[in-house]
């Protein structure tokens, strides 16, 4: 089954807004923003499903134009249901320039036999700040499945004026090579990804250490936090629990999305003096 979303998120009068959205079903999208006085827009993707199937294809489709601060929110743990040939789920995000996209989903829980790859390309332009973050557990853990599932493969692609400025190509096949293994997950049963890139004149160097102090107190983790290249932060956490890291991934979400208000309202007043 096709399933598309598609969203714009444009900006006048100072205010982000939903200038334009198209799905089908399971999707719906809800607003979900709480303060009149925050101009960005706050999204949750809704579905009815309560899972991705045998056959799916997910088609998402998000733009933001220029000076538009979206953040997306998913529902809830997206389930991936027993299958033989395998769901797909295609994200394209373009960002024009001085826009801020933040989406941090809730974990993935792939079950037994599951077979789910989700390829997601980001064309960004100058002065954007992008957060990206994803997290997937071993499957249904208090059911005994796991690491039951036959292969979860994710692909993200960011690209700065058409080049290519980040990849990053998680693949997880537990029946072909053992999840407990050295440079696997050893030992752990959960893992969460977050992407931070800005494509503007934000210094990046410091931004590692100040992002470890949000997270160096949590139990029972390992996480590491590097820089690649010059414009992307790369946040990689082990775990043991999903709402940890969820939470985990939420606190620095919270971070970034205010610095990088700060840095864009930095920005225009820069422009504005010039």
């Amino acid at each position: 089954m096709i399933n598309k979303l598609t969203l714009t998120s444009g900006y006048k009068n100072g205010r982000s807004w939903l200038k334009d959205t198209f799905y089908t079903r399971p999707f719906k999208i809800a607003n979900v923003g709480i303060y009149k006085q925050d101009p960005a827009l706050y999204l949750m993707v809704m579905s009815s499903s309560p899972g991705i199937l045998d056959g799916d294809h997910y088609e998402i489709d998000i733009r933001l134009e220029k000076n538009s601060h979206l953040q997306l929110q998913s529902q809830s743990y997206q389930r991936l249901f027993n299958m033989k040939s395998g769901a797909f789920q295609q994200q394209r995000i373009t960002m024009e320039e001085h826009s801020v996209f933040s989406y941090v989903q809730h974990p993935v829980v792939p079950h037994e036999n599951a077979i789910f790859k989700t390829h997601t390309v980001v064309q960004m332009a100058d002065n954007c700040h992008l957060t990206l973050g994803e997290i997937i557990t071993c499957g249904r853990k208090h059911s005994g499945e796991v690491f039951r599932f036959s292969k979860f493969h994710s692909i993200t692609e960011i690209f700065q004026r058409q080049k290519l400025i980040v990849k990053d190509n998680l693949l997880l096949q537990p029946q072909l090579l053992p999840m407990w293994a050295v440079g696997q997950m050893e030992g752990y049963t959960h893992q969460a990804t977050l992407l931070h890139v800005n494509t503007g004149a934000y210094d990046m160097e410091a931004l590692p250490a100040k992002l470890r102090l949000l997270l160096e107190h949590e139990q029972d983790m390992a996480f590491g936090i590097s820089l690649s290249g010059t414009k992307c932060v790369v946040v990689r956490i082990l775990g043991n629990g999903g709402e940890q890291l969820y939470n985990c991934l939420r606190r620095v979400q919270r971070y970034l999305w205010e610095e990088a208000g700060n840095a864009v309202a930095a920005e225009k007043l820069k422009t504005v003096m010039a």
